[in-house]
């Protein structure tokens, strides 16, 4: 068998045995795909739901409506509940550290519109890129296979057909991004599937990087200081109930400086429970804020 015919023969038995697993989800501008992990319950991207519910299309086209039983906002995952029928979850893969050079498939239904499958090979691993909200996401799996617009929350899966990854983000240039199927992923969908969302630290606010921060403040005459500029304030937030206002520069968190966005959401998330002095710059006032940081 040359490696073409071997190449078709894999491509063609993952669309066989793992296709029906494949779903479509949403309908006309919200397209994405998600995989059967168990029984009733399906395996997503969080930027594919919206709400409590989602249309589930089927590789038949059974179109059922899904119940969004947890969702992982900054982890990108979202786990629904809806009836399966007899289709076989996919398997997971023992042990998920491929090299660069092993040989993937991506599987996709996007929105519904149909099964897709593309051939490609792990290109890096332990990529970091950003979130729904901009959070970091560590680890993830950088590959070759290409995908539409609407596949992000299909499975990335090995020569034997177990999961690998969650495809979730498009590099451009031919390269994508997958959540890895790890323990750590297992243990999250498992918490999802039980309806237990996590619950990170939650300030309410747009903020602008500290380069443009400081062109800005350069612009009106302020002096240059190191930290993030709000940009918008949430109504009904905790910033809101704090005090802070569109133009303040938040310098510090708890002590912590405030550099980028990564120093922000590291110095909320290390906090304690109830009230967090906010140090910021009010033009050339300095001013200590106390907030109680909420939860989403």
């Amino acid at each position: 068998m040359g490696v073409l015919d071997e190449l078709q023969e894999q491509v063609q038995g993952a669309a066989r045995q793992i296709g029906p697993a494949v779903v479509g989800i949403g309908t006309r501008r919200a397209l994405g795909s998600g995989v059967v992990v168990a029984a009733g319950k399906v395996l997503t991207n969080a930027h594919n739901v919206r709400g409590d519910a989602a249309t589930v299309t089927f590789s038949d086209g059974r179109k059922e409506t899904g119940t969004t039983e947890g969702v992982d906002v900054d982890g990108d995952i979202a786990v629904l509940s809806v009836d399966t029928g007899d289709i076989t979850p996919v398997g997971w893969a023992q042990s998920v550290n491929p090299e660069p050079g092993t040989a993937v498939l991506a599987l996709s239904n996007p929105g519904g519109r149909g099964l897709r499958v593309t051939f490609g090979l792990v290109s890096g691993t332990q990529r970091t890129f950003r979130g729904p909200r901009g959070r970091r996401i560590t680890g993830s799996l950088e590959h070759t296979a290409p995908l539409l617009p609407g596949s992000s929350g299909g499975p990335v899966v090995d020569r034997e057909g177990k999961l690998l990854g969650v495809n979730t983000n498009r590099l451009g240039e031919g390269f994508y991004l997958a959540i890895p199927a790890d323990e750590s992923l297992r243990t999250r969908v498992d918490a999802l599937a039980r309806g237990e969302s996590p619950h990170r630290r939650h300030l309410g606010v747009g903020v602008a990087p500290a380069h443009v921060a400081r062109g800005l403040r350069r612009a009106v005459g302020l002096p240059d200081a190191e930290g993030l500029l709000v940009r918008q304030v949430e109504e009904d937030s905790p910033a809101a109930a704090g005090g802070l206002q569109e133009g303040d520069l938040i310098v510090e968190v708890g002590g912590s400086a405030v550099t980028d966005f990564d120093a922000l959401t590291d110095a909320m998330e290390s906090q304690p429970d109830g009230a967090v002095d906010i140090r910021v710059l009010r033009g050339t006032d300095e001013r200590h804020l106390s907030v109680n940081l909420g939860q989403e």
